[in-house]
């Protein structure tokens, strides 16, 4: 959520921002803003309530000339969405100009003081407290990277900021505090963005802001230093991924193109990781926790959204392969419950970006007590990448659409290899059930490659429910997370309530909402629930409600108790979450799409939620 961009170099800045601003779209935002300092080192800034493309067709790029500036998407939280709240703020002189995502908990505390002091203020916002602090602090310092770092000292919450100031024109001070921060070292120019999609078109040699650390750039150069004034020397890093990966090469929407990439992000996920001839799976970054991972007399798996439905899977996973106990925590609530974490534990944290601040936050709280941490993560140098002892990258690639695809099912694969491992150093399943269970993971994306290929089939049926109000999702076991997630992905892009239960739970309250009107879809295959999950079924259509299953090919029995068939192929329990996500992610994409939503950035939805 939110998206900072600045530049300082030889070129324009300008275009440089807007591209930057675009590319971060996905992150999900309410309002844009960008300011410049032009040749005669005046600060110019415009902002506007809704889309980049709405701050793009006030700009006139004559006016807006010069080699430094910044931009910002905005996703409110202190203030209503509109141009007035939108950043980039001023201090009170129009000296001082910041982008800020985040959120300041002591602002009243210090807006107190500020009025004491005869400031003013124009916006509802947080971040115009901290503008004006800065100049507060300038006017004694009159250096501006002093300020800014003396401003910091007193804050209390998150940040990732940007700022310029019309009387030192050749730098911009950036910092970070719980929000995510990078630097992108080009020639003779600096970029800096709160997401690398900004970066990658201009230089991959990037450098990652860490918690209460500030930098200055200038032209080609930069200084690092902690917000408490001790010098940092820190060499670079280089992105791993492509421009191409991030456009939508050819489909209509980035989460259509995410959908379809998945028979090549499962097999990135698993590649090189598992011995197929023995079924031993081997994942390098956990080397330096096995024994601890091993011998876990609780595993914690924390995570939020889509990541917690995927921690779900992975409960099943561990509990019925590996035989350790697991509890599946939400982030947001984790910290707050005073848990009870002991060092023989082992937390496992999910998040796809790295950088979602209750799963940072229930990092903390783990590493408080002692307890070994582990990331499943998929952006590699994320902040949840670099705090934890250990940890896997899931290999998904850049996921631009807000509602997770890819990422959920490089997940669940992750939580898979994590599970062969333990099983095959504890013994808890034979050498045979291993090798059965490697073989058939080999196989995996030839088979969602198969239900790509059957997309037009699924979008038929979607087409019935465009005007649907209410969906129920069921399943039972491993396809129980598989409910919660299907259900999420249409509430998420298409604005249909739909809620997700175990099959059994049914009758025990959301049976009372069944009629005629209500689709039901059911995770019906042929595993060794079916034949309860075929009750459950008779009990909807005995109350008249439409039946729609996810069923396995070569299922002729379900023909006579389902209004409408989803096939997809047969396979084991421990792969059976990725397989039947496949055809729910097509479900809610076609729906939502018929239903003209925005689909890549649905609203109030932000792709990485970075404040609490």
């Amino acid at each position: 959520m939110c998206g900072i961009v600045g530049y300082i170099g030889k070129r324009n800045s300008l275009p440089i921002i807007m591209e930057g601003l675009k590319r971060m779209e996905y992150r999900g935002y309410d309002s844009a803003g960008v300011s410049i300092i032009n040749e005669k080192n005046e600060l110019i800034s415009i902002k506007k309530a809704g889309k980049v493309s709405c701050l793009e067709s006030e700009l006139d790029i004559d006016v807006f000339n010069g080699n430094i500036g910044i931009g910002h998407t905005r996703w409110a939280t202190h203030g209503v969405p509109n141009d007035t709240n939108a950043h980039p703020h001023f201090d009170m002189e129009e000296n001082i100009l910041i982008v800020h995502n985040g959120i300041i908990e002591n602002y009243k505390l210090i807006k107190n003081r500020l009025l004491e002091e005869k400031y003013k203020f124009k916006t509802d916002t947080d971040t115009e407290i901290l503008a004006n602090l800065i100049n507060y602090h300038y006017k004694n310092t009159n250096d501006f990277e002093t300020s800014v770092r003396l401003a910091l000292l007193e804050v209390e919450g998150t940040y990732g900021i940007a700022c310029l100031c019309s009387k030192e024109p050749d730098k911009i001070v950036v910092a970070r505090k719980g929000s995510p921060l990078m630097l992108g070292i080009g020639n003779q120019e600096m970029i800096v963005a709160s997401d690398a999609a900004a970066i990658i078109n201009h230089t991959k040699n990037v450098i990652y802001l860490e918690d209460g650390e500030m930098a200055t750039l200038e032209k080609g150069s930069f200084h690092l230093k902690t917000v408490e004034d001790q010098d940092i020397f820190r060499d670079y890093q280089v992105l791993d991924f492509l421009l191409d990966e991030i456009e939508k090469g050819g489909y209509e929407h980035f989460m259509l193109k995410e959908i379809c990439e998945q028979p090549d992000t499962i097999q990135n996920t698993f590649r090189g990781r598992i011995n197929f001839d023995t079924g031993v799976a081997k994942l390098g970054g956990l080397q330096s926790v096995e024994e601890k991972l091993y011998n876990a007399k609780r595993i914690i798996i924390t995570a939020c959204g889509t990541a917690w439905h995927a921690a779900l899977v992975g409960e099943y996973m561990i509990e019925h392969y590996c035989r350790i106990p697991v509890e599946v925590e939400y982030a947001s609530e984790f910290r707050y419950r005073r848990p009870i974490l002991n060092s023989d534990d082992v937390v496992l944290l999910i998040s796809q970006s790295g950088e979602t601040a209750d799963t940072l936050a229930a990092l903390k709280e783990a590493r408080k007590f002692g307890a070994t941490t582990i990331g499943v993560v998929n952006v590699i140098g994320s902040t949840i990448a670099r705090e934890v002892d250990a940890g896997t990258y899931i290999h998904a690639g850049p996921e631009i659409g807000v509602a997770s695809t890819k990422a959920f099912t490089s997940q669940v694969m992750s939580l898979a290899l994590i599970t062969l491992m333990i099983a095959n150093e504890k013994k808890t399943e034979t050498p045979e059930t291993l090798i059965k269970l490697a073989n058939e993971l080999k196989h995996i994306p030839e088979k969602i490659a198969h239900m790509v290929s059957l997309k037009d089939e699924y979008k038929k049926v979607a087409m019935k429910f465009k005007d649907a109000k209410n969906f129920l999702y069921l399943g039972r076991g491993f396809n129980f997370p598989v409910a919660l997630e299907g259900a999420l992905k249409l509430k998420e892009i298409s604005y249909i309530h739909a809620e997700g239960y175990p099959a059994a739970e049914m009758k025990h309250g959301p049976i009372a909402l069944i009629d005629e009107n209500m689709p039901v879809v059911f995770i019906a295959p042929q595993d060794k629930a079916y034949d309860k999950i075929i009750s459950n079924i008779e009990e909807v259509r005995a109350r008249k409600g439409v039946i729609i299953a996810i069923a396995s090919e070569g299922d002729e029995n379900i023909t006579s108790y389902a209004d409408h068939i989803l096939r997809v192929p047969k396979t084991l329990a421990l792969f059976a979450p990725i397989i039947n996500i496949i055809p729910l992610q097509f479900l809610s994409y076609y729906i939502a799409a018929a239903r003209g939503c925005n689909v890549d950035q649905p609203r109030n939805l932000a792709k990485s939620v970075t404040v609490e």
